[in-house]
């Protein structure tokens, strides 16, 4: 692996996990779109996915709410593994390369829906059928970008879980999800001993920045930077869209 990338990879994780440890979630996200500036999505996430497994493991099992929570979002975790089996060659695919303009576009609109703090509510009687269906949708869009958080992220929020119990589906969502996209990458060839480097580059890296991010939380307003971050992350996202588009039709 050539050192500049490795400089990369520890930036982009160090900064991705600073970001969770003061607001408490956007590793994938974040570290998915600095590194596709770079590279394809495919060869980001081979990077991206075995720290976000242990670091969302860890988060799985902080809290009591486990039973209840497998619960209520099996539909939406079955969901997303179907979805991600259905579009399992959108990363290698002939079309691979418009994954990273659906990143793009998702970057946007997480920060959009996270800026106008948008909100709604679903009704237990159905949150089976919303959640089968909002985890097939997870899924075929987290085989092309790796990124999850959309539409899975707003309908958790709408079943009215509690903040700490929100904080632990997370955590256990994201593990079934990132364990489906490896399968994916070892069955593509893409997950192999040669992402084992900048797999623990990464990894220190994000364990750093969110220790970092954690030790300056109480010092500074979290909703204020989580605003800055979000207008970032239009920012990356318009670039990412828009580089890409430019550079088809150019080709």
């Amino acid at each position: 692996m050539f050192e500049p990338l490795l400089l990369l990879i520890a930036a982009a994780f160090l900064l991705a996990g600073f970001v969770k440890g003061v607001i408490g979630l956007g590793l994938p996200t974040v570290s998915m779109g600095l590194l596709a500036v770079t590279m394809q999505p495919s060869h980001a996430l081979a990077i991206v996915i075995v720290p976000a497994i242990i670091t969302n493991i860890w988060q799985t099992l902080v809290g009591p709410y486990l039973r209840d929570i497998i619960r209520r979002l099996w539909p939406l975790m079955v969901g997303t593994v179907i979805g991600i089996w259905l579009n399992s060659d959108m990363l290698t695919g002939p079309y691979a390369r418009y994954g990273t303009i659906v990143l793009g576009v998702l970057l946007v609109i997480y920060a959009i829906i996270g800026l106008n703090k948008f909100s709604f509510q679903v009704a237990r009687r159905d949150e089976g059928w919303i959640g089968g269906i909002v985890g097939v949708v997870t899924g075929i869009i987290s085989a092309a970008t790796g990124v999850q958080v959309i539409p899975s992220m707003p309908f958790m929020q709408a079943i009215g879980m509690e903040k700490d119990e929100l904080v632990q589906a997370l955590g256990v969502f994201f593990t079934v999800a990132t364990v489906a996209l490896a399968f994916n990458l070892t069955t593509a060839g893409l997950l192999t001993a040669a992402t084992a480097l900048p797999g623990a580059v990464a990894m220190a890296s994000a364990f750093a920045g969110m220790f970092i991010g954690q030790a300056v939380r109480s010092r500074m307003q979290p909703e204020a930077f989580r605003r800055w971050f979000l207008i970032a992350m239009i920012l990356l996202g318009l670039y990412l869209a828009g580089s890409t588009v430019y550079n088809i039709f150019r080709a």
